[in-house]
């Protein structure tokens, strides 16, 4: 992903899983509260679940789904069709399991989705059982990072949050450094307007005439005016040059 789409729309992060392999738990412990229903009753979520989340200053466009697997329901087989989909169209994929019970065909169906996507895979309810589904071959050869976790105590999320920082590298921007700019066309406009400064600079060092390093002066506030909406009269102009003494 580019940054500025990162920065603008959130990584879209899609969770996907079987019935009951802790999806909604997953969200609601990433939220810190009670966003989806949870319910031993399988087949609960039966459309998806939207929310935005802030990792260390990064947005995460969060994407509970219906459970993977067969159905009679119509209206929860449209659900399972919309999580398929969305896995396709997804950033990021994070695959839970229930870590306590084997694999079953529909897990590997989840597998299958995602060993061509940037995905993590989530071993869940480690508080309960370990069934060690991260030495299953079927995991292994997928190459994908596998976390053990807990939605329920939280236990493994903070590993989960470095692992997309990783993924992203993310880590690297610092966003607090200075102003990111997530517009292409306001990007140009910069550019454009650090070049005509750079060059008023270098005409003040070569003693130029003020008429002369006007000129790339008035072209840096047109720039910026662009993205502004403001506009750059002689006035402005004027009363920049009243504050400066550019030498005999």
């Amino acid at each position: 992903m580019i940054l500025g789409k990162i920065l603008k729309e959130g990584i879209k992060t899609v969770i996907i899983g079987k019935p009951n392999a802790g999806k909604s738990s997953l969200l609601n412990a990433i939220l810190k509260e009670e966003r989806a229903i949870v319910s031993k009753i399988e087949g609960t979520t039966r459309d998806t679940i939207e929310e935005m989340v802030n990792l260390q200053g990064i947005p995460l466009k969060l994407i509970d789904t219906a459970g993977i697997r067969n159905s009679e329901d119509e209206i929860e087989k449209i659900g399972v069709e919309k999580a398929i989909q969305l896995t396709k169209e997804a950033d990021l994929v994070i695959s839970i399991f229930d870590n306590t019970k084997d694999l079953t065909n529909q897990d590997l169906q989840i597998l299958d989705m995602i060993q061509d996507k940037k995905a993590i895979i989530l071993l869940n309810k480690i508080d309960e059982k370990d069934n060690h589904l991260d030495e299953k071959e079927e995991i292994k050869k997928l190459n994908k990072p596998v976390i053990k976790v807990s939605a329920k105590t939280k236990e493994g999320l903070e590993a989960l949050y470095e692992q997309i920082l990783d993924m992203f590298a993310l880590k690297q921007i610092e966003i607090n450094d200075g102003n990111l700019i997530t517009n292409m066309r306001h990007k140009e406009h910069i550019g454009k307007a650090i070049t005509c400064v750079n060059e008023a600079k270098l005409c003040i060092q070569n003693q130029m005439p003020i008429d002369i390093i006007s000129v790339p002066i008035k072209q840096t506030l047109e720039e910026l005016s662009s993205i502004t909406g403001e506009n750059v009269s002689e006035d402005i102009i004027n009363e920049i040059f009243s504050k400066f003494c550019l030498g005999k």
